[in-house]
């Protein structure tokens, strides 16, 4: 329990400290938190498969990535899974945890790419790690409720 209270303390304090670096240039940039997340996931991703034998397909590694890697992250697996077989897949979240606390807020609306930005990059990374080049957005429609979108880049 108390690794998770610090973990979403450090991930307010990640927006916090960009959100005091965009008021003096009146811009908040978003990337920043992507390219962490990237990198957080990325090295996450490489210990967490260490015992791991190889995935067979990409299905399996968006199920692990639903399964394993949200849970040891969020401790609690992705509430759904669908995709087109075309190497898009739609994660959904029925209860985001960094958007349950935030979703009381007035100005919840124009505040809510910079709470998962990080999240999405740490998607990206871990799937770059894997082997999956991808682009990963996020999408809240009734918050605290979030899809994660993840377009797969065929070679």
């Amino acid at each position: 329990m108390a690794d998770e209270v610090l973990f979403d303390l450090l991930h307010l304090e990640l927006i916090c400290t960009y959100a005091s670096t965009a008021d003096e240039c009146k811009e908040f940039d978003v990337s920043k938190l992507e390219t962490i997340g990237f990198y957080t996931g990325y090295r996450l991703v490489e210990r967490l498969t260490r015992e791991w034998a190889r995935f067979k397909d990409e299905l399996d590694i968006m199920k692990f990535i639903c399964k394993d890697f949200w849970s040891s992250v969020f401790k609690k697996e992705i509430n759904n899974l669908r995709t087109n077989n075309q190497g898009v897949y739609v994660l959904h979240d029925n209860a985001f945890r960094f958007l349950t606390k935030v979703t009381n807020s007035n100005q919840f609306l124009s505040s809510t790419p910079k709470y998962l930005a990080f999240t999405c990059g740490l998607v990206r990374g871990a799937l770059m790690n894997l082997g999956i080049t991808s682009v990963v957005t996020a999408d809240v429609s009734s918050p605290p409720s979030c899809k994660f979108q993840v377009v797969a880049q065929r070679m």
